[in-house]
Parts: C-alpha cells; structure tokens; sequence
C-alpha cells in the first residue's frame, strides 16, 4: 500500500512539474497527448463547444465563449495545486502518516490517516503554518520544507505567468483592433484593398503588410508557447485574431496571384510568415488530419467559388492596383489559398470562430463610406478655395504688371 502510494505521488507532483515546466517556462511549442495540460483542454472544450452553439442569442453565445479562455486558466492553475496537494498528501501516506493530529480519533482507519495527509499537504503547500498538526519523523519535516518551497514557487509562477499572457493578449489585440478602420468589420480582402485605392495607397499598404508581417511572428511566438490564449477571444464580436489572420493571408493571395505593383513582393514576406503561424497552431491543437480533410473536402468547404471570384473582380475594378487580366489568374488564385485555406478552416471549426469572407457584408450603415464621403466634400470645398485663392493671386501679378 505504502509503495502504491510513493509511486501515485511521484506521478502527480512529476507530472505538475513537467506540465508547468513546458507551459510557462519552456519557450516551444510544448510535445505530447498525455500532459496535463493537453488532458484539460480535451475534457473542458470539447463539452464547452458542444453545449454553447445551442445558445440561440448571439451575444449571449459569444460572451460564453469569451468566458472559456480567462476560466480555463484559472481552473488549470488549481488543477496544478490540487495535484501537488494530492501528491505530497501520498508521500505522508506512504511514509505511515507520522504526525500528532488533535482532531484525529485514535485507531483511525486508511481514510482518517489520509485525510489528516490532506490538511498538512494543503497547509504546508500555501505555506498557512498553522502549527496544529505536528510531524513526527525527520522525513516527514523533510518533505514539509520541500513543499513549503514548492508552495512558494508555484506562487512565483502564477505571479509572472498571468501578466505575460495578457500583455501578450494586449498586443495582439491592439493590431486587430486596427485592423477595424483599414479593412471593414468583420475584415475582408477586397475591402482592404478597396479602402487603400488611394494615391499614395501602394506605399501604406506595403507598410500595412510589413506590419502585420511583425504581427504574425509574434503570434507564431507567443501563442506557440502559451496556446491558452487562441481560446481568448477580442471585446467585439465581429472580430478576433484568426479572421484578422485569414483576412490579411487573403489580402496576399490577391496580390501575390492576380494583381502587379510595389506591394506584391512585401505581400509574399507577409503570407510567408502568416501561414507559418497558421499551420503551427494548428499543430498545437493535433488538427492535422482534420486540415487534410479540409483539403480533400475542397468544394464542400470553397470560401470563394467562381461566382464569388467574379463579385471579387468586380469589387476591386475602382482601386489604383491593376488586375492581371490573365485569364488564369482564378486557377493560380485557388491553387495559393489552397496551402492555407484548409488549416483554416480547421483551426475555425476547433475553436469556433468564424473565417472572414471575400466580400464585405451588406450594411445599413457604413461608417467608413460616410467618413469618406463628407472627406471628399471637404475635398471639393478646399479644392475651391484653393483654386479661388489661385486666381487672386495670378489677378493681383497682372495688376502689378500693368
């Protein structure tokens, strides 16, 4: 019984150790099904994303997504203490449960022994130092400090694990947010591109992309490391960080396949890096086999069929950047977003956010058309002026002549 016991409590607090060790401090993308970590997400979201698509009220649904990423990371830290407790609590038991407890009835059976294991392992872990319950052995004192360190450094960790998630989570929101004026909400390609149609447009979007180029390194950097924070969700609704991500791959799938000019080299830098991110998250999660599904699934699952394409064509007829105007550039279209395309589609279904699409929804109102607008009258009345005060001058030269 003792042995049992001895071998359970290397195998919880082992097991914390090496979790924590590849959550929070090891800086790669952490390996194996059997972690911790990888066990508690398998039983927490799959439930989570089963029961909340019943939600018929929008709002309501996402905000019950929106809860899932701030809740698991709290639930897990005290899964990780709850083992530890449990842990510690079976190396007392196998060392014969030598302490004094008060409360504790003599010729207390297995339970009675274990549970007063229990208390000394919980208040030695959080470091209470009541005193009540007094160890009899120098092993036992032994493995009291060593826990109280444990304790103190588990502390430390969750005191520097919880701000870097969200400064990380900071960041990359503020991109996104961004993201809101330059290319619609939700973003879409073609608006991206229409709303930089411009003159001088060719430069800022080169600028955007290498920005966002930044974007996605640190994606690729923090999320691999901490992948709680794909399960956090933007404040807004219409918005999050994997159609951000689409939306600017989409953006490069345009320039790169159908459209010339100074962006098309900067748009491959950008889509380079994107997809990089996007498969290695997909990665994290195992959904390898569901992205080759995806692929073979291709008509089923077609973000852009032909007709789509034409609407796309048509949408991008008033900007600055020329189309190809080869024929083929709807094959060599569909043959780029096919290395994305289908990762995806399954990091969407996994975690339940939708993929932007080509073309921008239908509104009521539309901000940026009337921000524009009243610019371009502002514009036209400038434009006047100038062209008044131009004549004044010219008219006062003349005078001057005569």
């Amino acid at each position: 019984m003792h042995l049992v016991a001895l071998i359970a409590g290397l195998i919880c607090c082992l097991g914390v150790a090496l979790d924590a060790f590849q959550t929070i401090i090891l800086p790669r993308r952490p390996t194996g099904r059997l972690r911790i970590t990888t066990l508690f997400f398998a039983l927490t979201w799959g439930p989570w994303s089963i029961l909340v698509p019943r939600i018929r009220n929008k709002k309501v649904r996402e905000q019950a997504y929106s809860i899932y990423g701030p809740s698991s990371l709290l639930l897990l830290l005290g899964l990780w203490a709850l083992l530890l407790v449990t842990g510690f609590a079976f190396f007392y038991f196998a060392l014969g449960s030598p302490f004094q407890d008060a409360m504790q009835a003599k010729g207390s059976g297995l339970l009675g022994r274990f549970g007063t294991d229990l208390y000394v392992s919980g208040t030695t872990l959080f470091t209470l130092g009541l005193g009540d319950v007094v160890p009899r052995a120098v092993a036992a004192r032994v493995l009291l400090i060593s826990e109280s360190g444990v304790g103190l450094g588990f502390v430390a960790l969750v005191i520097g694990y919880v701000p870097v998630l969200y400064q990380a989570f900071s960041r990359r929101e503020v991109s996104v947010a961004l993201l809101d004026a330059r290319a619609g909400s939700p973003p879409t390609a073609t608006e991206l591109l229409r709303r930089h149609g411009f003159e001088g447009g060719q430069e800022a979007l080169s600028l955007l992309l290498a920005e966002w180029e930044r974007w996605s390194a640190e994606i690729l950097e923090s999320h691999i490391s901490y992948p709680i924070l794909c399960y956090y969700r933007s404040q807004h609704d219409n918005q999050s960080w994997l159609s951000a991500l689409v939306s600017i791959l989409d953006t490069c799938a345009l320039l790169i396949s159908i459209m010339d000019g100074t962006p098309a080299r900067q748009a491959q830098l950008t889509f380079a890096m994107a997809r990089h991110a996007l498969i290695d998250l997909g990665h994290v999660f195992h959904l390898e086999e569901k992205s080759k599904a995806c692929l073979y699934e291709g008509t089923r699952l077609d973000r852009l069929p032909p007709k789509e394409f034409a609407r796309v064509c048509d949408a991008l007829g008033d900007i600055s950047i020329r189309m190809c105007g080869d024929p083929a550039s709807a094959q060599r279209l569909h043959t780029i977003r096919t290395l994305y395309e289908p990762h995806a589609i399954a990091l969407s279904e996994y975690l339940r956010m939708p993929l932007p699409t080509w073309l921008p929804e239908k509104e009521a109102k539309d901000q940026w058309r009337t921000i524009t607008r009243l610019r371009g009258e502002a514009e036209d009345v400038l434009g006047g002026a100038v062209h008044v005060s131009a004549l004044a001058v010219s008219s006062d030269l003349e005078d001057e002549g005569h």
